[in-house]
């Protein structure tokens, strides 16, 4: 487990590493960037580089951590790649109920996978599990519905990078929403017009919204504030 700098959680952990890209938002995708970095600086778990890796040798590391925190769960890679064995996924899930201390937020652009597995009664859903869709402009709504349609208690979106403006969402069933730029060398832009009216939906639906930055080459120096405050909100469960 690691601390992060990620805002809208406390710590990582990453049973798998490696991903392949399969949609805009990946175009620029952080965890790539950094896996090549660690392979270049000889960090073993980053032998592979950004190619997919299981790492069965940490599946334990939750039972050690007593402290309860917010654990992002694959930070460097997507639990629902299709060449991740439904196997391990399961064992995934198993190490999550069995550590009821802490809660474990999982996100992926593979919601059609995520569907398909959870409708054919594949996985036993945690309490203490969050499920998240990724959904960077309007070509990947569709990754709501099929969270919406899974067992998960609690259900969250990530707007992130946000590439287009998402009017008229459904958020019927969705807890919780993070909304932020794209950051790195060559960001795309964010447009606040996109930022409000995705709030306003969230606040008419009833829905946590939590801003995490504007993004940009210096995302430290853009901040997060929107229309004046910064907009951190957690579901309510």
């Amino acid at each position: 487990m690691r601390t992060t700098k990620i805002e809208w959680t406390e710590s990582t952990w990453n049973p798998l590493t490696g991903c392949t890209k399969i949609s805009s938002g990946c175009k620029n995708c952080y965890a790539e960037v950094m896996s090549l970095r660690l392979l270049a600086m000889g960090t073993e778990k980053y032998r592979n580089g950004f190619n997919l890796t299981l790492h069965p040798e940490v599946l334990k590391e939750p039972y050690s951590w007593k402290r309860p925190r917010m654990i992002f769960v694959n930070s460097m890679s997507d639990l629902f790649h299709k060449d991740v064995p439904i196997e391990y996924i399961q064992s995934i899930f198993k190490v999550i109920k069995e550590n009821p201390q802490h809660v474990f937020q999982v996100l992926t652009k593979r919601a059609d996978i995520l569907r398909y597995y959870d409708s054919e009664g594949w996985l036993d859903w945690p309490h203490n599990l969050w499920m998240g869709v990724t959904v960077e402009n309007e070509d990947f709504v569709n990754r709501i519905d099929s969270l919406r349609n899974t067992g998960a208690r609690v259900k969250f979106l990530s707007c992130e990078p946000l590439l287009s403006a998402l009017p008229q969402l459904n958020l019927n069933k969705i807890d919780w929403v993070i909304v932020g730029g794209e950051s790195g060398r060559t960001p795309r832009p964010i447009k606040e017009e996109w930022v409000i009216d995705i709030k306003e939906q969230c606040e008419k639906s009833r829905v946590a919204f939590y801003f995490k930055q504007w993004g940009g080459t210096n995302k430290k120096k853009a901040g997060k504030i929107l229309q004046g405050r910064v907009y951190n909100e957690m579901p309510v469960i």
